[in-house]
């Protein structure tokens, strides 16, 4: 800013208003530099008048500043005077306490020299003597943009002598003692120094270093981690028990536990490779699709509704979801899958699941009946850019929508040029919610079936039109007033009731057999169409993407072309040339390919990271979405690059990563740290141990309707709905709208198959933090509420399973009748089933008191009480959490 940093330190401009989402973004930042040929053609409404002279002002540079000691070069005794008797006194009164004296200037602008006044602050310089009227300094006082100084206008003649004083040269003495240039940091830079950031530079492939701990290591994860803990004077832990690493797998690769026969399985094979047995079966279940494609569906906001007031549905977004966990299973290229999403409509060979795959636009927030459609439109593209960035490419690109990045070398210009990729996009649908948006529905039915519906729609159609025409002629004969109505809601009603008689009775018999056939034609049976939500009916030829001043729709600049981030690449992007009859641009594949490239140094560090936090708890960078200067550096940066590159010479399939993090010393540790690595490491940034988790929210419910019994484990398909509380519905304007009623069968389904409706989440799987649908989600914090141990002891859900689990409980062990003996057993099986480990007759014995204490001092029954305990054992630590 020019001369003030805080907005409380100006006053907003006349025209500027603060109604657009983005308006208040033009609170923080810096004040536009530009002159009044820029102020005029934003009040004619010339915006390319307007965006041509701020991208002048902003390329604007400064005079030479004079050499020190030569602050008034040729200036007459007479000019100087003038500024002394008339200039000074008003700087002094009105200016100098901000920009005037001391080491820091609001907005990195000084009076106190004239050097510092050419060179100008952070919105450039404050006067042009080759311009003198379109000075930043006369825009001010006069009030045209901004208002200086706040506390009120200078009176005219004031203003008068400052404009002549900026028009002689602003004459100025040296000051008395020499004032220090104001230091004030922009945006960084596009250069050599910003490009050699660590996540910018090529992906390498360093040697495995040597440690004495390498007699442990089982692959060259191992080897990196110990020589850093040797280097800090740890050593790792021993590895885990069997029974807590055989639980602990199940739920890191399907997020399942495993039954006692698994487990008793794998802790009797004493083979070499007893865990890559185990590892291998995993990996290939269906289930581990629907653990870790929940992953991505966290990533890119999944969600079946369009949030806002209404919330309604998003027609056929489960596709999506299914088309994510099979790509899992089938270890689709991770390159493949990122170019799937984003142009799978653009691909040489367009599939079923490309056109599905491009749902991912389709998933973010969405307003139905926003007041300014124009606003609405790039903020959903903005959301999409954003997440786009972050997600794929680890940098927060939507910081730079109305301002170039202030923590990341990027200029606004990436943004819009980023954008410009997407130009043939289109909303998600039209003002009103229109259910099935020709934008956002695509048919990807067989070719027998569109043709089936394609001759029934014509023959439709053409029986409409002949009974049209024959209503035309007898509504031109009745009287006027029933002619009117025939014009509005009451068309059926007058036909009805008056169209026999304006007809002769051949016309009327000849119309009756139409309607007939037309009744007949739209009860016949077809196949049905397949439908899914993705990108269809783009505009071409593409819009043009203007640079938004300020990000405001409606103050565009100049036009802006497709170009990657500047920061990665020289290369200008080769578009395709458009012919007539093309569906789409083209630009879109051309951008999924560069962000897919394995030279692209990002994209494949950072799906590296994102697996390894999946893992470990937390990425080798902790900013998993932010890879920028700003972000975390990586504890271990030569094992990033290095498993990035097995990623990459692996054909960036996923399942291999998997197996090598598997199958290292470091991922089979013990949770157990010494008092030694706690005090040099409190963070475990070395990896010494491995860290204790809570399991998230889906692995709870999932793992409680496993040991209950009641799990559901079919795949796929449309979502269903569990039991909502009626408390949680009468929060909604109409309680229960947009909440379906499936089965109990169906409700007991995996939680990656319920209906996520972004303003009526589950509270069992909200209470733990299940991430909020309206933006990407890095990562899933695990935190510890009241709330949580309140949902999982008194809600319906936790009782309904504990009833379970205590029939299920006696029907493994086949007891009919609960005495003192059977209790013990009871309690002993379920601690099995909840801990994957047989629990010691201390724990058993404490379970039997609980169930005797409930029955003498409670007065309930055997059955009930076997029930409290089975809903005491499901929340226990042990069971929430992993070792």
């Amino acid at each position: 800013m020019l001369f003030v940093k805080n907005r409380d330190d100006f006053r907003l401009p006349r025209q500027v208003k603060r109604s657009s989402r983005w308006g208040t973004s033009l609170l923080a930042a810096s004040i536009l530099s530009a002159a009044a040929w820029l102020i005029q053609g934003l009040v004619s409404g010339d915006h390319a008048v307007a965006g041509k002279a701020l991208v002048a002002e902003e390329n604007r540079q400064a005079p030479d500043d004079p050499a020190p000691g030569d602050s008034s070069p040729g200036f007459s005794p007479e000019d100087l005077a003038f500024y002394r008797e008339k200039i000074e006194p008003i700087f002094v009164k009105n200016c100098n306490e901000c920009h005037g004296t001391g080491s820091k200037f609001r907005g990195g602008f000084s009076l106190a020299a004239r050097e510092h006044l050419l060179k100008g602050g952070e919105s450039g310089p404050g006067v042009l003597l080759d311009k003198p009227d379109e000075s930043m300094l006369i825009d001010v006082i006069n009030y045209r943009t901004y208002e200086m100084p706040p506390s009120g206008k200078l009176p005219a003649d004031q203003i008068a002598s400052i404009t002549e004083w900026v028009k002689r040269g602003a004459p100025m003495p040296p000051p008395a003692v020499p004032v220090a240039m104001p230091v004030h940091e922009g945006p960084p830079q596009v250069n050599e120094t910003t490009k050699a950031h660590w996540a910018f530079r090529p992906v390498t492939d360093p040697r495995p270093p040597v440690s004495q701990w390498d007699r442990l290591a089982k692959n060259d994860i191992d080897r990196f981690l110990f020589a850093k803990m040797e280097a800090a004077g740890l050593e790792p832990v021993g590895p885990a028990e069997k029974r807590t690493l055989i639980r602990r797998l199940y739920y890191d690769v399907i997020g399942l536990p495993p039954s006692p026969a698994q487990v008793e399985a794998f802790v009797q094979d004493a083979s070499p490779e007893a865990i890559s047995k185990v590892i291998d079966d995993l990996l290939e279940s269906p289930h581990y699709g629907e653990k870790w494609g929940r992953f991505w569906l966290d990533l890119v906001r999944y969600a079946e509704t369009n949030s806002f007031e209404r919330d309604n549905p998003k027609p056929n977004a489960w596709k999506y979801r299914d088309y994510v966990i099979n790509s899992f299973n089938r270890d689709k290229p991770y390159d493949q899958f990122l170019i799937e999403q984003l142009a799978g409509d653009e691909l040489p060979q367009v599939t079923r699941d490309s056109v599905i795959a491009t749902g991912y636009y389709r998933l973010n927030a969405w307003d139905d009946e926003p007041a300014d459609q124009r606003q609405a439109f790039y903020d959903e593209m903005d959301d999409i850019v954003s997440t786009t960035g972050q997600v794929m490419l680890g940098m927060t690109i939507g910081c730079a929508r109305c301002h170039d990045h202030k923590l990341d070398p990027m200029p606004q210009k990436d943004y819009y040029g980023f954008l410009a990729f997407m130009a043939d996009l289109q909303s998600y649908a039209g003002r009103g919610d229109q259910m099935n948006s020709r934008w956002s529905q695509t048919d990807i039915s067989s070719p027998e079936v569109i043709q089936a519906h394609a001759e029934r729609d014509a023959a439709v159609q053409k029986l409409e039109e002949q009974m049209r025409q024959i209503e035309q002629g007898a509504i031109l004969k009745m009287k006027g007033e029933d002619q009117r109505k025939t014009e509005g809601a009451e068309r059926k009603k007058v036909l009805r009731e008056k169209l026999k008689d304006f007809l002769s009775k051949e016309e009327f018999d000849h119309y009756q057999g139409l309607k007939n056939q037309l009744e007949e034609l739209r009860k016949r049976a077809l196949p049905p169409r397949e439908m899914v939500l993705s990108v269809n009916n783009c505009q071409m030829p593409p819009r043009v993407t203007p640079l938004l001043i300020r990000g405001n729709p409606a103050t565009p600049g100049e036009p802006v072309e497709p170009r990657f981030l500047s920061v990665l690449t020289d290369d200008a992007p080769q578009l395709p040339t458009l012919t007539p009859g093309q569906k789409t641009a083209g630009r879109r594949l051309v951008l999924a390919n560069w962000i897919a490239s394995k030279e692209n140094p990002l994209t494949a560090r950072v799906m590296v990271n994102r697996i390894w936090q999946m893992h470990f708890g937390r990425g080798l960078v902790k900013s998993s979405s932010n890879f920028g200067l700003k972000g975390d550096l990586p504890t271990h940066p030569e094992l990033l690059d290095r498993l990035t590159t097995r990623f990459i010479e692996g054909g960036f399939r996923i399942k291999p990563l998997h197996r090598l993090i598997l199958n290292s010393y470091a991922w089979q540790m013990s949770s157990r740290p010494t008092a030694a690595q706690l005090n040099a490491d409190p963070q475990n940034d070395l990896y010494s141990h491995f860290e204790m988790r809570r399991l998230t929210a889906e692995e709870t419910r999932d793992g409680l309707l496993a040991v209950s019994g009641e799990l559901n484990l079919a795949v796929g398909g449309p979502s269903v709905y569990t039991a909502m509380p009626k408390e949680v519905l009468a929060g909604q304007s109409v309680p229960g709208q947009g909440w379906g009623q499936s089965s109990p069968e169906e409700q007991n389904r995996r939680s990656v198959y319920i209906h996520v409706k972004r303003s009526l989440l589950v509270p069992t799987l909200s209470s733990l933090d299940f991430p909020d649908p309206d933006g990407t989600c890095p990562i899933r914090f695990a935190t510890t509420q009241p709330t949580q141990a309140l949902t999982s002891l008194n809600s319906a859900f936790y009782n309904q399973q504990a009833k379970e689990f205590a029939e299920r409980v006696r029907a493994d062990l086949q007891i009919n009748e609960l005495n003192d003996e059977s209790l013990r057993q009871c309690v002993a099986q379920a601690l099995t089933l909840t801990t994957n480990r047989p629990p010691t007759t201390a724990e058993v014995e404490r379970g039997f008191g609980l169930i005797q204490s409930l029955r003498d001092r409670g007065q309930v029954s055997a059955d009930l009480a076997l029930e409290r305990f089975c809903l005491v054992a499901i929340n226990l630590n042990e069971f929430l959490y992993l070792d």
